[in-house]
């Protein structure tokens, strides 16, 4: 049989990729299939079969800004260096700055798992540690975004809630106080006036979505992580397209670092043509700075400001299992309608008015009044890093979750990477007696954040925590269930990007039927899944140190 060989030379460009095959011997050329602008499908005939190759590209304009990013890094630090070399007195002043670093880390009031890291590098890097500490430590507010910030709150509408919280206190002293804690960290409000229907899955979720959407009358604002082209966002785009040719306000904000590799590095470009005003959530200009590392990891949806979407599905296709990646995609979501849409209302305009060159209008129409519903109580949320937000919101409502359980608490989560003091929280409630249990994926995503994960079973199941994982593929669902009267269910998983460093969101409820289905979906999952036993955690000395080491580093990753 005659030998084939093929050779694909790829282009990149800011606004299209390029594709060449040359193929030897005379095989017959089939011409890309399905380009996207950031992947390129080519087949081509090896023996009697056809083949199909992926390739993905990184645009242009994010290699530059990454690489203008490392670039600013050793450039500061290279400076610095040269001049400890050549002056005896700014070699002693860069030893005082070190001290000081020292200093004022360990009396932060950071969490000590984040703070042993930047020891190690302050103290083990000379020089380069501390400049390291100095751009990427802490996030810094520019002042637009500061000014911007303070008018959009002040901005958005008021609300009393202090009538609420008595009528609350009255019938549940632990949800009192559960709700007073997290409205006061998250500066959210609490609302009752709210229809839920909870979606155990990716594939209902926007199959309720896109139905609503195509009764869109005045606006619709999207926020996500990741948006990729395929069959999910492009039937959600051609209702944006048509609603905007029937004169509906249509907003987006995408995070530019999640869709690197799955949109053009332009694409805000081509969706402002279509007529969507679009902003991109920390846009990448090879700032060397925190910003990099501090994403919008939100996904919000807002109809006419009377119903809203949120979960923990992006719009691409393995979200609704049309594209398989790491076997079945087990996701979740939950439709509001009534007054706490508000509150998504209110964080996805913050978001975009912050990533946007302009400010948006803020109109009363934007937080109508919905209809009175006998529906619990609710609190949609935001959480993101110091300094916008002074706590760390999400793990607080888990952690107080964990505190108040008499009976059980269940959770489900794509990663399982932790602090201490969440850890001993997780322990704590699960010596108490409490049967708490955590699903996590049974086939990974990412080999290191996996191995990470299993790094915190031994510990966990000694004080008696039920580990599970989801046999069918990857969970991607981020719910947490307390004795069948709380829950919290979004964007936040349990690991450090979500806890730390992110811009997250979720919606927190007591006495909503929305908790019953959440428990009923967990339950279901738990059949689905096999528990973790002691004898699956045997594993080499090679493996167990490479975990160790690993974990030091797990606050920065």
């Amino acid at each position: 049989m005659t030998s084939r060989k093929i050779y694909a030379i790829m282009f990149k460009n800011n606004e299209t990729p390029y594709a060449r095959s040359y193929i030897k011997y005379g095989t017959p050329f089939c011409f890309p299939k399905g380009c996207d602008n950031v992947k390129k499908r080519i087949t081509y005939r090896v023996k009697n079969e056809m083949v199909e190759k992926v390739y993905v590209y990184i645009p242009l304009r994010y290699i530059i800004a990454l690489a203008l990013n490392v670039l600013a890094i050793l450039l500061t630090i290279g400076v610095v260096v040269l001049l400890v070399y050549f002056s005896r007195v700014f070699y002693l002043m860069c030893l005082v700055i070190q001290a000081a670093c020292v200093i004022r880390i360990i009396a932060s009031d950071d969490n000590p798992d984040y703070k042993v890291p930047w020891l190690l590098f302050v103290l083990v890097l000379p020089i380069v540690g501390f400049m390291l500490y100095f751009m990427f430590y802490s996030r810094k507010l520019r002042r637009r975004y500061v000014r911007r910030l303070r008018t959009i709150k002040e901005s958005v509408y008021k609300k009393d809630d202090s009538a609420l919280f008595e009528k609350l206190r009255s019938e549940n002293i632990q949800a009192y106080s559960q709700a007073k804690m997290l409205t006061d960290i998250s500066e959210a409000h609490m609302f009752t006036d709210t229809k839920q229907t909870y979606f155990p899955s990716g594939e209902e979720l926007f199959a309720s979505l896109l139905a609503d959407l195509e009764h869109a009358k005045h606006f619709i604002f999207m926020e996500y992580f990741i948006i990729e082209h395929g069959v999910l966002w492009d039937n959600i785009l051609d209702v944006l397209k048509r609603k905007i040719s029937q004169g509906v306000d249509v907003k987006l904000v995408y995070d530019d670092l999640g869709c690197m590799t799955t949109l053009p590095g332009n694409y805000f470009k081509t969706l402002r043509k279509m007529g969507i005003d679009c902003a991109v959530f920390s846009f990448l200009r090879g700032n060397a700075d925190s910003e990099v590392n501090n994403r919008s990891h939100r996904k919000i949806t807002v109809i006419d400001g009377v119903i809203g979407y949120t979960g923990g599905a992006n719009l691409a296709d393995e979200y609704i299992n049309k594209r398989s990646r790491f076997g079945h995609w087990k996701d979740s979501g939950i439709r509001l309608e009534g007054d706490a849409v508000k509150e998504l209302t209110r964080l996805f305009l913050i978001d975009f008015g912050i990533n946007s060159k302009k400010m948006p209008e803020i109109r009363s129409e934007l937080f109508p009044s919905g209809k009175s519903v006998d529906s619990g109580y609710i609190i949609p949320f935001g959480d993101g890093p110091m300094p916008l937000y002074r706590r760390r919101v999400g793990k607080s409502v888990i952690q107080n979750m964990l505190n108040s359980a008499v009976s059980h608490v269940y959770m489900t989560t794509p990663y399982l990477i932790i602090d201490n003091d969440l850890c001993m929280s997780i322990e704590n409630a699960a010596l108490r007696g409490v049967d708490v249990r955590i699903i996590v994926p049974g086939i990974p995503d990412k080999k290191l954040v996996y191995n990470m994960t299993k790094s915190y079973y031994n510990r966990l199941m000694e004080a008696g925590v039920k580990i599970y994982e989801y046999t069918p593929g990857f969970i991607h669902a981020k719910n947490y269930v307390a004795d069948g009267k709380y829950a919290m269910t979004g964007t936040i998983n349990l690991d450090y990007r979500s806890l730390v460093h992110h811009f997250e969101n979720g919606v927190w409820m007591y006495g909503c039927d929305a908790v019953a289905d959440i428990e009923a979906d967990i339950l279901k999952t738990f059949e689905e899944s096999r528990q973790v036993t002691p004898d699956m955690l045997k594993t080499s000395l090679i493996r167990r140190f490479t975990r160790s080491v690993v974990r030091i580093f797990s606050p920065l990753l």
